[in-house]
């Protein structure tokens, strides 16, 4: 079923006028400044929002939430906007995307870290990652970041079943959601 941009917009955030203004500053500031490329303006909803949304479905109600290697605040800021039940944290650490970063959550409760995830010395339910590293080196990088009973969520694409290999008990969720592009999410559960 084709579904219009305006309705997945108005069916997924609260607050329809900050996902747009999020958008907006993705098409313009985030291109300007190298954080999306320059052809990726007339994408921005369906290649890089609307792709952060399935995860948003498998997140617990009122959880923490850490999102490693936040880049442009994919999928963070977008979690952040679809569900402010949400405890978000932007962990990044170059300097200039976390400049973007604070610009872009200005008037939001998302906070935003500048370092490592290895520097990073809290716990959250969820890290999420798109784009950061492969799903083992993931792993590694983010288990100390995980309360116990908590789960990393890599958003991956057609690859994703090839990465579970590497990690043992990885689930697999795939999310299709009406209008969207089949979303993947392989989970890693932390253990008691």
């Amino acid at each position: 079923m084709d579904v219009s941009r305006e309705t997945l917009i108005e069916q997924n955030f609260p607050d329809t006028v900050r996902i747009k203004a999020y958008a907006d500053f993705l098409a313009g500031p985030g291109i300007e400044r190298g954080l999306i490329g320059p052809r990726e303006a007339e994408r921005i909803w369906e290649r890089h929002i609307f792709n952060c949304l399935p995860v948003v479905h498998l997140l617990k109600e009122g959880s923490i939430v850490f999102d490693v290697g936040s880049g442009a605040g994919l999928p963070g800021v977008v979690i952040a906007l679809a569900r402010p039940d949400l405890h978000v944290t932007l962990i990044e650490p170059l300097e200039r995307r976390v400049e973007f970063l604070k610009e872009a959550v200005v008037g939001l409760d998302i906070e935003v870290f500048r370092g490592q995830a290895q520097d990073f010395r809290s716990t959250a339910h969820y890290v999420t990652a798109r784009a950061v590293a492969p799903l083992e080196k993931l792993k590694k990088i983010t288990w100390h970041l995980l309360k116990t009973g908590g789960s990393l969520m890599a958003i991956k694409g057609k690859s994703a079943e090839e990465e579970m290999k590497s990690v043992p008990k990885s689930i697999l969720h795939e999310v299709n959601l009406d209008g969207i592009e089949l979303g993947r999410i392989v989970e890693v559960r932390k253990g008691a």
